[in-house]
């Protein structure tokens, strides 16, 4: 049985509905955002795509989705499901939420992010881990989404990208394409590393994308180390070569090479930040899961 469906609506994005799923064990309750190509299910059902924080991108894949595979031959970009898992808010992220969802176990409590509101608490990793593979994918079958199981991926960016690369460690048989943008491996004194030492595809056949923003390293992008801003800027620095972000994602590189059943891509996308990244790792996610050939 699946958790309980309390609203459902058409997003603003052409094609797109959205329905809101109470976890069946926490009770939490999460927006899943929903895209199903135009045409025929093909025999082995739909390639799919699950991307986390799913407010802040579903806009951006369904209409790089609908502008690329209606043109297959000058992108190379077939048709899929696209599924975006977030939250009831008009808000791009809910960060209280995502930090519990996303962050691993066993996971810690922060101060708030503002003042007069809850401690911010990690460590629900496995419980959305439990909702996308079960609840969510229950959901999807009685839905009449039937997804090809040899073609399914999850994207996650900062903490989405850690909750992927924890997940691949723990459960590389839940998806097939994994993709992690700008992931926060460094989080939490890098405990990430601990699964990696576990890690065992066992002859599973998975694509594992890595990225970061050339702004993301040891160097502030233009607009952030203005002068007149020296101390915020200081400031700035600091935490780039704290979180280490672009140099973590490409040991990560490194590190996984050694597994021959993985096919490994990196790439450092230039030009962009944390944030600005963002939509340029969408875009990849598609192809990574989508090309034709």
């Amino acid at each position: 049985m699946t958790g309980a469906l309390v609203a459902e609506g058409q997003a603003l994005v052409a094609g797109t509905r959205w329905y809101d799923l109470r976890d069946r064990v926490s009770g939490a309750l999460r927006r899943v955002f929903l895209w199903v190509p135009p045409g025929e299910m093909p025999k082995r059902g739909w390639p799919s795509l699950v991307l986390t924080d799913g407010n802040a991108v579903i806009a951006t894949a369904v209409d790089a989705m609908r502008a690329q595979s209606a043109y297959p031959a000058a992108s190379n970009l077939g048709p899929g499901v696209l599924i975006a898992v977030g939250y009831p808010t008009e808000a791009a992220f809910d960060p209280l939420r995502r930090s519990w969802d996303l962050g691993p176990p066993p996971g810690a409590t922060y101060p708030p992010f503002w003042p007069g509101t809850p401690e911010v608490r990690t460590g629900g990793g496995a419980e959305m881990a439990r909702f996308l593979l079960e609840d969510l994918r229950d959901f999807l079958t009685e839905q009449g989404v039937i997804l090809d199981p040899s073609r399914r991926g999850l994207f996650g960016h900062s903490f989405g990208g850690l909750f992927a690369l924890w997940l691949m460690f723990t459960r590389p048989e839940a998806f097939s394409h994994w993709i992690a943008a700008s992931p926060s491996i460094t989080w939490e004194d890098s405990f990430l590393l601990r699964h990696l030492e576990r890690f065992a595809p066992a002859g599973r056949s998975l694509t594992v994308h890595l990225s970061a923003g050339e702004w993301e390293g040891s160097r502030l992008a233009p607009f952030l180390a203005r002068p007149e801003d020296a101390q915020e800027a200081e400031a700035r620095r600091a935490a780039l070569l704290r979180h280490r972000t672009l140099e973590a994602a490409r040991e990560m590189h490194a590190a996984l090479a050694r597994f021959p059943e993985l096919t490994l891509r990196f790439e450092e996308y230039a030009g962009e930040t944390h944030m600005s990244v963002l939509s340029v790792a969408v875009g990849r996610a598609l192809h990574t899961v989508f090309a034709l050939r």
